[in-house]
């Protein structure tokens, strides 16, 4: 069974941070709240942790995995942006925002897309997630949950998701919020010109931006 931690949403206790960090580092999985929907997650540098969620997603090697960076300086250690790109997530972050760009070699070949070697990126508006991020010192896998339990249009309540995981991760939060089901708007910023993937929460920040759109990556970060 997992073990079970319980936070405030605003001032998350430190002790119990301290706990989730060291059991990260020896490679558990874990539940966790964002400002997205409710993730998956490990420590991204932790091979056998980033296994075990890909297997809990029964994704195959050729799928990505997204993860979450505490800042736009801490995105440029893990991929190549572009002074356009650049200029552009900082305009947006943080926030429900998922970014595909061109993977640095800190980023692990079992996270990235394998043929175009890019990454899907975020910095989350949440302060677990940030604490988590500021504890653990790098990013952290982030892939949804819901859909993990085959639940993406179900909308199970909190007791029910964690019912249906307690025997496939090691721990999970509880900050008390309802399970949110909106999922982050996606851009891709591999390209001179940014394209929009997926349509999400935050998607009124870029509607007048006048990008466009492209919808063949979507299922590929979930």
């Amino acid at each position: 069974m997992a073990t079970v931690y319980r936070l405030h949403p605003e001032t998350p206790q430190v002790q119990r941070i301290d706990k989730i960090r060291a059991a990260l580092k020896a490679g558990a999985v874990m539940l966790y709240p964002t400002d997205t929907v409710y993730a998956i997650g490990c420590d991204l540098n932790v091979k056998s942790a980033v296994e075990r969620v890909r297997q809990i997603k029964q994704l195959s090697s050729d799928k990505p995995l997204t993860f979450l960076c505490s800042s736009l300086s801490n995105i440029a250690a893990y991929a190549y942006v572009s002074d356009a790109a650049y200029r552009l997530i900082k305009r947006l972050i943080p926030g429900p925002y998922t970014f595909l760009l061109p993977a640095t070699k800190l980023v692990p070949r079992l996270v990235m897309e394998p043929k175009r070697k890019t990454t899907g990126i975020r910095v989350p508006d949440h302060v677990i997630c940030q604490a988590l991020l500021t504890a653990v010192g790098n990013p952290l896998i982030s892939t949804s949950a819901p859909s993990a339990v085959q639940a993406a249009d179900a909308h199970l309540s909190q007791a029910e998701l964690f019912d249906r995981l307690d025997k496939l991760v090691d721990v999970m939060i509880d900050d008390q919020s309802p399970v949110s089901y909106q999922v982050s708007t996606i851009l891709d910023l591999t390209h001179d010109q940014p394209m929009v993937v997926r349509k999400g929460l935050g998607w009124d920040a870029v509607a007048d931006l006048g990008l466009d759109s492209e919808e063949s990556l979507e299922n590929e970060y979930r």
